[in-house]
């Protein structure tokens, strides 16, 4: 048995019904699943020693499973993706779970993250208008040195985007919003200026984007955690 066939074995073995049924609540594609929750997924990744693993993971990828898509991201090698990679796994897009894990856990990782997103959020496909906000979540998350000014240059984008109804294009630009905006005092004061400017635009979308996004980043508590850490880095 080869490695391939190894897995899917294993994976088959790891199902359960009723996650299944769970996930169909949160609204993630299920059709094809077995009921392995992300936890589990990674943690096998990491008891089979399958890390960096970047032609297993392209085999995986293939594989009409929704588990076998997302093991493959976890266990891809950031440095062997490559755009053309990014471009046709992105094609293959289905479910918002997937386009969050291929994109904070894999893509944000690569040289190509910036150059993906901005490409990505001038799609009109649904997921991959996602998938290029979630690059910038996973950059707002991940990269600590980045300086403000790329992340004020992010803003725009969710405004000019802040119309759109589609469930899953509007979420990710509220999550951007949000994310930036917890970044550090200055950029929570661009961020809810950014929201405020949202909220004007008057659209059923918008008027979520920004009442949801404000609710958070003028709370108390972000804003205690932003003052405490603005001692800590001198900002």
């Amino acid at each position: 048995m080869n490695e391939l066939a190894a897995v899917l074995q294993k994976l088959r073995t790891m199902g359960n019904p009723e996650t299944v049924e769970k996930m169909g609540y949160f609204g993630i594609s299920h059709a094809q699943a077995l009921g392995i929750k992300i936890p589990i997924l990674k943690q096998f990744v990491k008891d089979m020693q399958l890390k960096n693993n970047h032609e297993l993971a392209l085999s995986l990828w293939e594989e009409p499973i929704h588990e076998a898509k997302l093991l493959a991201i976890f266990m891809d090698d950031p440095k062997q993706v490559s755009l053309h990679q990014m471009e046709a796994w992105a094609g293959d897009f289905y479910s918002w779970d997937i386009v969050d894990s291929a994109c904070t856990q894999l893509f944000v990782k690569t040289p190509y993250a910036r150059q993906k997103l901005w490409e990505w959020v001038d799609r009109e496909e649904e997921y991959i208008k996602r998938a290029g906000f979630v690059l910038m979540v996973g950059l707002a998350i991940h990269d600590k040195k980045a300086p403000n000014g790329e992340f004020e240059e992010f803003l725009p984008i969710l405004e000019r985007e802040a119309w759109d109804e589609r469930n899953f294009v509007k979420k990710a630009v509220n999550w951007t919003l949000r994310q930036i905006g917890k970044r550090n005092l200055e950029l929570n004061r661009y961020a809810i200026e950014a929201a405020e400017r949202i909220n004007r635009q008057g659209s059923k979308a918008a008027r979520w984007i920004a009442s949801d996004a404000l609710r958070e980043l003028q709370s108390e508590k972000i804003q205690i955690r932003l003052l405490k850490r603005s001692g800590d880095d001198g900002r």
